[in-house]
C-alpha cells in the first residue's frame, strides 16, 4: 500500500527528529524547567524544529501545534499535533520510555498518527481507514477479551484520578478483578494494546499532544479510544480509557463513573 503524502511527511519528520534525539541521548544535554514545572531540553526544542521544518516545507498552509513551539495557523482545515519527546523525564534520566508523537487533524478529526520510540526500535503508524502498522507489519487488538476478569490492564499518570475517591475506589475494584495489572506507561502500553498484547488502559493527567497519534493507531488496530467519560478527543482532552473491545471499554467506563 502506497503511503499518502501526509504519512510520507510524518515519516520524514520522525526520521529528522530521531537524528536529533539520538545525538543528545548519546552525548547528554542540559535540562531546564518550564513554567509548568516540567523539564525541557535542547533535544525537545531542536527535534520539534526539525519536525516543523519538514512539515512546513511540504504543507506551508497547514496548522501546527507543538509542545515546545506552540500554535500557529490553527484555523486551517489541517492541523499537525506534535510532541517531539513525549517522556522528557525518561529521556533525561536515560531510560527508554520516551517517544516522538506526530498526529494530523482534519477539520477537528484525528486522521493520522505516528508514534516513534527510538530506543525501543518501535515505530507505529496509522491513517484513518488504512489499518495500523508497527515497524511495517499490520497489527490488531485482541478481540477475544470482553470481560474484566480476563483482561490485562495497564495504567499511567493517575494523580487526578487518585484525588477523586469514587473513581479511585472504583479503579481499586477493577485492579482486584482483572487478570493482570501493569504500568507500562507513556507510548509503550498503547503499542502493546494495538498489537493485542494487553487489553485496556486507564490514564489521566495527559495532554492531547501525548495521545492524539496513539488514538489513531489504537482505533485503526480495531480498539476503542476515548476519554474516561467515553467522550471524543479534542484539544482539551486530559484522560484516556482505551480497550481492545467495545464490551470491555463500556464495562470499565460504567464502573469508573468518570464525568
Amino acid at each position: 500500500m502506497q503511503a499518502s503524502p501526509f504519512l510520507e511527511a510524518a515519516q520524514a519528520a520522525a526520521d529528522a527528529a530521531e537524528k536529533v534525539i539520538r545525538h543528545y541521548y548519546e552525548h547528554g544535554v542540559d535540562v531546564e524547567t518550564k513554567a509548568d514545572d516540567t523539564p525541557v531540553t535542547r533535544a525537545d526544542v531542536e527535534s520539534e524544529e526539525a519536525i516543523r521544518s519538514v512539515i512546513r516545507e511540504r504543507f506551508p498552509d497547514h496548522g501546527f501545534y507543538g509542545e515546545e513551539t506552540g500554535q500557529s495557523d490553527m484555523d486551517s482545515d489541517y492541523v499537525w499535533l506534535i510532541d517531539p519527546i513525549d517522556g522528557t523525564k525518561s529521556f533525561v534520566r536515560r531510560y527508554p520510555f520516551f517517544s516522538t508523537q506526530i498526529a494530523l487533524m482534519y477539520k477537528g478529526e484525528l486522521v493520522l498518527g505516528l508514534s516513534n520510540g527510538p530506543q525501543f526500535g518501535e515505530r507505529a503508524w496509522a491513517e484513518k481507514g488504512q489499518g495500523a502498522f508497527l515497524n511495517g507489519e499490520r497489527i490488531g487488538v485482541e478481540k477475544g477479551i470482553t470481560a474484566v476478569d480476563r483482561a490485562t490492564l495497564s495504567t499511567g499518570n493517575l494523580r487526578s484520578l487518585a484525588a477523586r475517591g469514587d473513581c479511585w475506589n472504583a479503579l481499586g475494584g477493577i485492579v482486584a478483578e482483572v487478570n493482570r495489572v501493569r504500568g507500562y506507561g507513556d507510548f509503550y502500553h498503547y503499542h502493546l494494546l494495538a498489537s493485542g498484547s494487553i487489553d485496556c488502559i486507564v490514564e489521566s493527567d495527559v495532554n492531547i499532544l501525548d495521545i492524539a497519534a496513539l488514538a489513531v493507531i489504537v482505533r485503526e488496530a480495531g480498539g476503542t479510544f476515548t476519554d474516561l467519560a467515553g467522550g471524543e478527543l479534542d484539544l482539551d482532552t486530559g484522560t484516556v480509557l482505551a480497550a481492545g473491545t467495545p464490551e470491555l471499554h463500556a464495562t470499565l467506563r460504567e464502573r469508573l463513573g468518570w464525568s
